[in-house]
């Protein structure tokens, strides 16, 4: 955990660098370079004396992070104790502060952005800028409706009464975003919930997996494949957690969905995809050195029918399709979080549902048909944590349904009113008057009150009436 929190001390002002100086900024280089120099450090075998003295440092400073972070634990608390945060004008006043900060500072955020990742200027709108003053606006709209108590209905046991379901904040939150590199999604989630397990601390987990793409035969194939391009490597290169990770098609019908692959990323990207601005490179050195073993691995490097150039100096991979990779290769068993994409094939589509049930369950899985029993059987069959029928990555701008993931690929959910739902805690209240007190729950206890009793809980008005004036039946 040590190793975790130098890490997460070093890098997060390495990220933040570019965005806090805004246009001013003077970069010596692309984050990873600082991030690979601070790390090799750690393996410099110059003198036990050197080593001793940067264990002596790196141990000081995780002290003084740790010494940081408690205070500021601290603060937040006797924030959230003087009950101000609870207040709706308060919430308001936050959220527009938030919108007001993004539309300042649109251009340093794309900026940033694009030197970081080399992000497209309008993807980098449309997935960071646009979608969080969306979910501001939405919230501001909604906000007042959402805080209000939800009437709940009694029961005749508890008459005359009324309940309601009060929405209270959990208190003081932390939220762990990456800028959206993987972890081994599982192993680190496992991690998270053990730490805030000992102190019984509730989670919510959107942690990644390998989502599936089903191509049927009979799609409008042009617009099939550039949804499936758009989700994919017009998605800061496959870096996304919902992006496609694989295909699933027919063996008779892969051939066709290759060439028009080809075709529509040669429109996307051009001629050379490796010159494209349209296109986002890899975060770091780890994650395209990772990248490209994936690509060499024996088992595959024989499957590759696009793409598989590559630019260590710039961060770039070309996109790259393979077909009919092993089910033991390593591209099949970890998620690929970049721009590659296997093709496997089935004799029948239906058998996709097999392949896609073996595995762990995806945060998003997709299905391209028309036929509308494969839409049924896929809705009904498969495991997801969202899910869209003829197109990729769209559901987590709807602001109605939930984001997150099931099983291995997270657990709880948010957006819209489920992000409010999520950081608030139901609280069942009973209001009752002194008024219409009945002896039947009190000693000393008779078979008259027994029976009265479970007249009362079975809600019969006849049998309660019959009770209370003494005809009822033995």
């Amino acid at each position: 955990m040590i190793s975790m929190s130098m890490l997460s001390i070093h890098l997060v002002p390495l990220h933040c660098r570019a965005l806090k100086n805004g246009s001013n900024t003077k970069c010596r280089g692309p984050p990873f370079q600082a991030q690979q120099t601070r790390l090799s450090l750690l393996h410099n075998p110059r003198s036990s004396r050197s080593l001793c003295s940067l264990s002596c440092s790196a141990a000081l400073s995780v002290m003084a992070e740790e010494e940081r972070a408690s205070a500021l634990v601290k603060e937040l608390r006797e924030c959230f104790n003087t009950g101000k945060t609870k207040n709706y004008e308060w919430r308001v006043s936050q959220l527009e502060n938030i919108l007001k900060m993004i539309e300042q500072r649109e251009k340093d955020i794309l900026s940033a952005l694009h030197k970081d990742l080399s992000k497209p200027q309008q993807e980098a709108f449309i997935s960071e800028v646009s979608l969080t003053k969306g979910s501001c606006t939405l919230a501001l709209k909604e906000l007042k409706c959402w805080m209000m108590p939800q009437k709940v209905k009694t029961s005749m046991t508890t008459f005359p009464s009324s309940a309601e379901i009060v929405s209270e904040p959990l208190g003081v939150v932390l939220v762990i975003s990456t800028w959206n590199y993987p972890f081994s999604s599982g192993r680190i989630g496992r991690i998270v919930m053990s730490a805030a397990a000992k102190h019984l601390t509730p989670v919510i987990l959107e942690l990644g997996g390998k989502c599936p793409a089903v191509v049927d035969i009979d799609v409008d194939l042009q617009v099939a494949v550039r949804r499936i391009i758009a989700g994919k490597w017009a998605c800061c290169n496959g870096q996304a957690c919902i992006a496609p990770d694989y295909l699933i098609t027919t063996k008779a019908f892969a051939a066709k969905l290759i060439d028009a692959l080809i075709l529509e990323l040669k429109v996307f990207f051009g001629d050379d995809p490796m010159e494209s601005k349209d296109i986002s490179r890899i975060v770091n050195l780890y994650h395209f050195t990772r990248l490209s073993k994936l690509i060499d691995d024996c088992k595959v490097s024989d499957k590759v029918v696009l793409g598989g150039q590559r630019n260590e100096n710039q961060l770039k991979i070309a996109p790259t399709i393979l077909l009919d990779v092993p089910e033991d290769s390593l591209i099949m068993e970890e998620e690929i979080f970049g721009p590659i994409l296997p093709i496997l094939t089935v004799e029948n589509l239906e058998d996709s549902l097999a392949v896609i049930n073996s595995r762990s369950k995806p945060l998003a899985a997709y299905l391209f048909t028309n036929n509308e029993e494969l839409k049924k059987d896929f809705v009904k069959n498969i495991s997801s944590g969202g899910m869209v029928i003829n197109d990729t990555i769209l559901h987590v701008t709807v602001s109605g349904l939930p984001f997150g993931g099931v099983g291995e690929s997270g657990m709880g959910s948010y957006h819209g009113k489920f992000s409010f739902d999520a950081f608030s805690h139901k609280k069942a209240v009973l209001y009752r008057s002194f008024e219409g007190d009945s002896s039947t729950r009190y000693p000393p206890y008779t078979p008259g009150k027994l029976k009265l009793l479970k007249a009362l809980i079975s809600g019969n008005i006849f049998s309660i009436i019959r009770i209370l004036i003494g005809k009822s039946d033995d």
